[in-house]
């Protein structure tokens, strides 16, 4: 074990839970910022259409520009800094929101539930399996058939998904993810922790090849999900943006393709977040 971090193995989750339930217990409100307001974050129409089930989506092409980005200093500021270093030619944003349970801690979450959110979007393993609705063959499909994380991009064996007793404000983790579109791939993901936010930005270390075409080149892709408290909910931003090929017919597969993972990514997250705010 070392410093900070523990990793999954028999019953380490169990005793784990427990010490942070005792540990949060005894202190309660340690490190815990105030949330703001979703009209603040992304104004009141925005705010209004999520709230009355919405959930609005951009795609652009050629030079695009963040639309969708919530107005959260750190956030803009990490996104800004991934898409002026890629250069996109294509972007995919959506907003999603996810409303708290009544038992869960407002108007901002515990140090707890931020805990409890950040190991769950580090639990890569669990995106083994995920479904995705297939525009183009009109069913849902598996997204990723296997997924997990590697100690470096050249290792082949799958280390444990990682668990930390206090989120730390920067981590990279390695992870190989075998896609039933884009094939067997390696990918980074940077992780970003603030009081009133979390993020990953996931970056291809290997191309994505679309059959015998190499749709997405190497270190061409940066998909995105951001996770910002907003007291009764959780504000979710997810974007995957890409220099992709210009061959016909490709670019409107790929942000077809982008639209479809992302929303399966987003209920991915969801399911972390019931797990994160679990009632007694």
């Amino acid at each position: 074990m070392k410093t900070g971090i523990a990793y999954a193995g028999k019953n380490a989750g169990r005793i784990f839970t427990l010490c942070l339930l005792l540990a949060f217990a005894l202190f309660p409100g340690a490190g815990r910022a105030a949330a703001d307001s979703l009209e603040n974050l992304i104004g009141a129409e925005r705010a209004a259409a999520l709230g009355s089930g919405e959930e609005p989506q951009e795609i652009q092409f050629k030079d695009p520009r963040f639309r969708l980005l919530p107005q959260h200093g750190r956030v803009r500021e990490t996104m800004e800094a991934a898409r002026e270093s890629l250069d996109p030619g294509i972007m995919v944003e959506t907003l999603s929101l996810y409303r708290k349970p009544a038992w869960a801690e407002k108007p901002a979450w515990s140090e707890a539930e931020r805990l409890g959110l950040y190991n769950g979007m580090l639990a890569l393993s669990t995106l083994t399996g995920l479904q995705y609705y297939s525009a183009s063959r009109k069913t849902m499909r598996t997204f990723y058939e296997s997924s997990f994380v590697i100690g470096d991009p050249s290792a082949k064996t799958a280390a444990a998904d990682p668990i930390f007793w206090s989120p730390p404000d920067a981590l990279t983790v390695f992870a190989r993810q075998k896609d039933l579109t884009f094939g067997d791939n390696v990918y980074r993901y940077d992780y970003r922790s603030f009081p009133d936010a979390l993020l990953f930005i996931q970056e291809n270390l290997s191309s994505l090849n679309y059959g015998i075409i190499s749709a997405v080149g190497k270190n061409r892709l940066r998909s995105a999900l951001a996770v910002i408290d907003a007291g009764e909910y959780l504000l979710i931003y997810a974007v995957s943006m890409a220099k992709a090929a210009s061959l016909p017919g490709i670019r409107g597969r790929i942000s077809n393709s982008f639209s479809n993972r992302a929303e399966a990514i987003v209920r991915w997250f969801e399911i972390k977040a019931d797990s994160a705010f679990a009632g007694p």
